[in-house]
């Protein structure tokens, strides 16, 4: 039997927001057998944004049951059956989390209708729930309200089930791997369901406490290497200490490193030990040179007479970040200490230098460019900027704020969904803390990655 579930929350973390509406449909594959369909009071604000894309407002949830009043209900309907739904992990971890609230815990075999969708119906330009209902002609009654997507998702599970039904089987409870000498009260089935997605996990010991926290764009694949022990007599050591895991997912390997980095800063793993002594031993300096021109270059902070201006933690980063303000604000290879000549350096050979280095751009001018460089790296444009990258689902976009150039969190908010200000996109987030690792976290991920940056 399976059970195809859908929800709609106040947002986007299953660890901050809350349900407002479940649908449950149990079915057998080819027919519906039982439905349970519930508005629930999430007992805190629902944002408007959140209101306007599902039409559920606070009044609506105002006496509507709280989850532990139908948990049992939920527990009941879902028993012996196989969790399904659309981006699978979404709907399963935030009903996960609410029995975890109330000292139970909630294990189903999954599945995603998404990842069978891709297998079984390939070559679909999207894989959003609407998209795809639209493509296979599908209705779909109520968009964005639970029970609408749950009897979509069931007309879809249908239509797989009919595809291949021996395919849909071989996926419930599927282990690729046979490791020996795992932790006793390691539950195999806490393995199988780990999802192949972007995200952050958590090991634990016998007792219950994080020993290890990481990040991985697929979470199974990272977690089976660890339980593979392969490498130091550490690995090996950590390997047999794991009892447990949990994850939560991201979406954005933004988000993920952020997540990773402020929790192992918040609760200090005892594994994590070594990420905990990062060190800022590289910097970039600034002097002026007889001629009047800013002089920059990457250094040992200890080998530095002049002053510092942005901090790094590996030599790699500080020259990576030197070569893009070269070639973004058209600096010279030769007063970024990147070319050593005493005349012309090659950028102005092949135009792409303005000649600071043979005087022919004047100092004011060069100087000008080269206090617009430090100042975006030192994120001190003053400016609210909103890092819009993945989301958890396909219908889903993740956020990162910086207000003023300083960190303020992140969050999620519908692809669709349109900010009129500064204010909306700040309603959306969860905060966090400004620091020297979130400020090189961000940095390096917009280096290496193109991602949509907006200003407000």
């Amino acid at each position: 039997m399976y059970c195809i579930v859908d929800i709609e929350t106040t947002g986007g973390g299953s660890s901050f927001h809350r349900i407002t509406e479940i649908a449950i449909i149990k079915h057998d594959g080819v027919n519906i057998v039982d439905e349970f369909t519930t508005l629930l009071n999430p007992e805190r604000n629902i944002p408007w944004n959140i209101t306007r894309l599902t039409g559920i407002t606070n009044e609506m949830v105002s006496d509507a049951p709280k989850f532990y009043e139908v948990a049992k209900r939920i527990v009941e309907i879902t028993e012996n059956c196989v969790f399904v739904a659309h981006n699978v992990s979404f709907d399963y971890n935030f009903i996960k989390n609410e029995f975890k609230q109330l000292g139970f815990e909630f294990k189903r075999h999954n599945l995603c209708t998404v990842k069978m969708s891709r297998a079984l119906i390939p070559g679909k330009k999207s894989y959003s729930l609407g998209n795809l209902c639209n493509s296979l002609g599908i209705e779909v009654k109520e968009r964005h309200r639970a029970s609408g997507d749950a009897f979509a998702t069931a007309k879809l599970f249908e239509l797989l089930f009919s595809i291949n039904k021996n395919y849909i089987e071989s996926r419930i409870g599927n282990s690729n791997y046979a490791f020996s000498g795992l932790n006793a009260s390691l539950d195999r089935k806490k393995i199988d369901s780990l999802p192949e997605e972007t995200g952050v996990y958590y090991l634990y010991d016998i007792h219950g406490r994080i020993i290890y926290i990481g990040k991985s764009t697929n979470i199974r694949q990272r977690v089976l290497q660890h339980l593979e022990g392969k490498g130091s007599s550490k690995s090996s050591w950590m390997r047999r200490s794991i009892a447990d895991i949990s994850y939560e997912l991201t979406g954005s390997e933004l988000i993920a490193l952020l997540l990773e980095a402020d929790e192992i800063k918040k609760l200090q793993p005892f594994f994590n030990r070594s990420l905990k002594r990062k060190r800022f031993n590289y910097g970039i300096c600034l002097e002026k040179n007889r001629e009047g021109y800013l002089c920059i270059s990457a250094e040992p902070i200890e080998q530095i007479g002049q002053d510092v201006v942005i901090t790094f933690a590996s030599m790699k980063e500080a020259k990576t970040v030197l070569n893009y303000m070269l070639d973004r604000y058209r600096l010279c290879q030769r007063f970024t200490g990147l070319y050593d000549t005493d005349g012309a350096c090659f950028n102005h050979q092949v135009h792409e230098c303005f000649g600071a280095c043979i005087g022919k751009e004047l100092p004011d001018s060069y100087n000008k460019r080269v206090n617009e460089a430090l100042r975006y790296f030192r994120n001190e444009t003053k400016k609210n900027v909103v890092i819009v990258d993945d989301g958890r689902t396909s219908g889903e976009k993740s956020v990162v704020c910086l207000e003023e150039g300083n960190y303020k969190g992140f969050g999620y908010i519908d692809e669709s969904f349109s900010a009129n200000g500064w204010d909306d996109i700040r309603e959306s987030i969860k905060p966090f803390q400004n620091n020297r690792d979130t400020e090189q976290i961000i940095r390096q991920y917009l280096l290496k990655n193109k991602v949509k940056v907006l200003e407000f």
